[in-house]
């Protein structure tokens, strides 16, 4: 036999016995992804039944409560505390079990399982959630800048108008998928990014004209600042939420948000000056398409209708933030009197 044959035979047998191997790791991992499947199915089944076993327990207590002893009320007491601590466990193991899809996530992706069955999974998405939508923001604002110094064609303002409506269809859908996997996002914060979508869904469709063009430099004076604002928020909050984390404060799927929330008062407040202005200008926005729309020579529906998202945007993240920094003064208030 030739020497160069003899060695591709011996290259040849070693793949074979390669191969054979990869056909039984892959056997196993197939066994393996059916036994999960296996004990999800079991684990989301008692979980259901555990829900009505408590209630049920839940309701004796109270029934037994009435006419109870000293004694046997302390002891009703340990379990209701009990009863009530259970609930968020339950929360915390369906975050890694198959869950139904909201509304929105069934409209855009079906039912489609969407939950990341590890904490380094789930980190690793929410990381990259915060990597797009901090270069998404950066890219935003520099081709705010080239409309409004350099280039006045209403083609590459569609080409803005489009990002903006990608940026936050593409931001809800990674919320929603977020959220699935246990982040604890919610209320206005992510309301805000639907109207947002509509709002630049609005603005691509609104054609050239007189009307257009008296708004459109304010409008990308508005997406210059909004998306510097965002930029930094984005930078400082993602410290605040390491830093929170590592000291167990903050959940570990936390996020970013355009806003201001309770966990950014210690080190963030310098940011609510530059929030406020621009909830203000918002509302600036949201009365100057009002005025145009009263011009007899305005014929777009676009005018109206940006006006209500501007002023819809205005005060929700206004009352939002007021109300964030309402609570944290009297919450303060009230450790003051306590000491």
């Amino acid at each position: 036999m030739l020497k160069g044959l003899s060695l591709h035979l011996e290259e040849w047998d070693r793949l074979q016995g390669e191969y054979e191997q990869l056909q039984e790791t892959h056997r196993l991992y197939l066994q393996k992804l059916e036994e999960i499947s296996q004990l999800q199915d079991k684990c989301s089944s008692s979980i259901s039944i555990q829900h009505e076993r408590l209630k049920e327990v839940h309701q004796m207590v109270k029934r037994c409560n009435t006419g109870a002893s000293d004694e046997d009320a302390k002891i009703l007491a340990q379990i209701t505390g009990k009863i009530q601590t259970i609930p968020s466990a339950f929360v915390e193991m369906e975050t890694f079990l198959p869950k139904k899809n909201g509304l929105y996530l069934r409209l855009i992706l079906g039912n489609v399982n969407v939950t990341l069955l590890s904490k380094q999974a789930k980190l690793a998405y929410k990381d990259e959630y915060e990597k797009f939508k901090l270069y998404l923001t950066v890219l935003l604002l520099l081709l705010s800048v080239v409309c409004y110094f350099f280039v006045t064609y209403r083609v590459l303002d569609a080409i803005l108008n489009f990002l903006l409506l990608w940026f936050y269809c593409t931001l809800t859908v990674r919320e929603s998928i977020l959220i699935s996997n246990g982040s604890r996002i919610k209320g206005w914060w992510v309301f805000h990014h639907y109207i947002s979508a509509f709002l630049s869904g609005v603005m691509l469709t609104w054609p050239d004209g007189s009307q257009y063009r008296t708004f459109r430099n304010q409008f990308l004076a508005y997406s210059f600042y909004q998306s510097f604002v965002q930029c930094l928020q984005c930078y400082y909050q993602s410290g605040c939420l390491y830093r929170l984390r590592s000291l167990g404060e903050r959940h570990n799927l936390d996020l970013t948000v355009e806003g201001f929330q309770s966990w950014m008062w210690k080190g963030l407040t310098f940011l609510l000056p530059f929030i406020f202005f621009g909830h203000f200008w918002q509302f600036f926005n949201s009365l100057s398409l009002f005025k145009m729309a009263r011009d007899p020579d305005c014929k777009e529906w676009q005018v109206l209708m940006c006006a209500l998202c501007f002023l819809v945007l205005f005060m929700g993240n206004f009352f939002t933030t007021v109300a964030v920094v309402h609570q944290k003064f009297k919450n303060g208030n009230q450790r003051l009197k306590r000491l």
